[in-house]
């Protein structure tokens, strides 16, 4: 790898979670190996004042990071049709940003992250004479359109065919994510796969003995096995399944330790106050990006309950990296770096009784448990699914584009 290199990096993200997450990290990763980076967005995510505080575990399970006052951006709140207006219009304010910047920076590529009605990176890129490195993490136009909230189709279409056609490079968080964005309009010859990561020295020697210390509060019988849930709980996550199994003979030891919050949770916690479980359930609330690691490593496993078909999901790398053996649906997307038995557990969605089957191999079996833990460690050291290996690769991408000459 050469360098270093200026990597101008474009967003316009508002909200602080796994996005958030997401740029903070790979920004990081990005500056740790030497490069130069300057970000370019109406929020920043990066800087002194946003500082990565620690392993951050899925969307919407810890408090910001910072506790500055959120920006008029971040509190705005309008209706769907307001919303796409504006973000059509952002463009216009997105290029003047970014000309700005490229020519106080010279950067040797942009790298931006994608969203919906946006083309200004594309349009600054060939201005001034950089490629485009266009990071993807969903099929924007057609996830909204599922959700109901698309209210300019054809623009929408229009603009997403033709930034994922010109992009120099463009990077899927999954293989499944990027089929899709070939369907798209995509060129596969540009398509690369660039997934999550985490952290692997935020899970040493002293998280380990605060995790002894956090377990120890947690006031759980000695024999109990800890299954963790870090995240935003939703309805279709379906963690009664969890309460469903922990009703199961055989299944006495095992408790639920939830880290996050969301509309779920309430309606979680009355159902296992009446099924006679709520000893057995722990609600830790949000818990601030630093402290998380020591709390998964609390944990004897983790669970990914419910995920969509095309998502890298961040909880996945930190449990790997924290060596606690990981639970997850058994899905093309998750396949990709979950070898069942090997270095993790897959189960057949929304199904209790697979997801008892595959809970029993860990609960009644602990050493296997611990085996498990610390090979999905293993891969993920051994394949660099971490963020110094993200960084790496889009390095390797970027090199790649301008040996080509595109």
């Amino acid at each position: 790898m050469s360098g270093p290199y200026r990597i101008l990096y474009h967003h316009r993200i508002r909200a602080e979670d796994g996005q958030a997450v997401h740029v903070r990290e790979l920004v990081g990763a990005l500056r740790g190996a030497g490069h130069e980076v300057r970000e370019c967005a109406l929020v920043p995510k990066t800087g002194a004042e946003k500082a990565p505080q620690g392993s951050l575990v899925g969307a919407g399970a810890m408090a910001p990071a910072a506790a500055a006052r959120p920006s008029p951006w971040q509190r705005l709140s309008l209706p769907r049709t307001a919303v796409e207006v504006l973000e059509m219009l952002y463009n216009r304010r997105g290029r003047t940003m970014l000309r700005a910047a490229a020519r106080e920076f010279r950067p040797d590529f942009l790298y931006e992250r994608h969203a919906l009605h946006c083309r200004a990176g594309l349009d600054v890129a060939r201005e001034i004479g950089v490629p485009l490195l266009l990071e993807v993490n969903s099929p924007m136009v057609s996830e909204m359109q599922k959700l109901g909230k698309l209210c300019f189709r054809r623009r929408a279409l229009a603009c997403e065919r033709s930034v994922l056609g010109q992009a120099d490079a463009v990077l899927a968080v999954t293989q499944v994510l990027a089929d899709l964005l070939v369907e798209a309009g995509a060129r596969r010859d540009r398509v690369h796969v660039i997934g999550n990561g985490a952290v692997p020295e935020r899970y040493g020697a002293a998280e380990l003995a605060e995790a002894a210390r956090l377990r120890r509060g947690w006031q759980l019988p000695a024999d109990s096995f800890a299954l963790g849930f870090v995240g935003y709980m939703r309805p279709w996550h379906r963690l009664d399944l969890v309460l469903e199994v922990m009703r199961r003979p055989g299944f006495e030891a095992l408790a639920l330790v939830l880290i996050g919050r969301g509309p779920a949770l309430a309606p979680l916690l009355e159902r296992a106050r009446e099924w006679g479980l709520l000893e057995r359930v722990r609600p830790l609330g949000e818990i601030a990006g630093g402290l998380l690691p020591g709390h998964v490593m609390a944990c004897d496993g983790a669970l990914i309950p419910a995920i969509n078909e095309y998502a890298s999901p961040l909880k996945l790398f930190d449990s790997l990296a924290a060596g606690v053996p990981t639970l997850a649906p058994d899905q093309p997307n998750l396949r990709e770096n979950v070898r069942h038995g090997e270095n993790g557990l897959l189960f057949a969605p929304g199904s209790a009784d697979a997801l008892a089957l595959q809970l029993g191999r860990l609960v009644h079996d602990r050493a296997f448990a611990r085996a498990l833990g610390a090979a999905g460690r293993d891969s993920l050291l051994g394949e660099r699914w971490t963020w110094a290996g993200n960084a790496e690769r889009v390095v390797r991408v970027f090199e790649a584009v301008r040996g080509g000459a595109r």
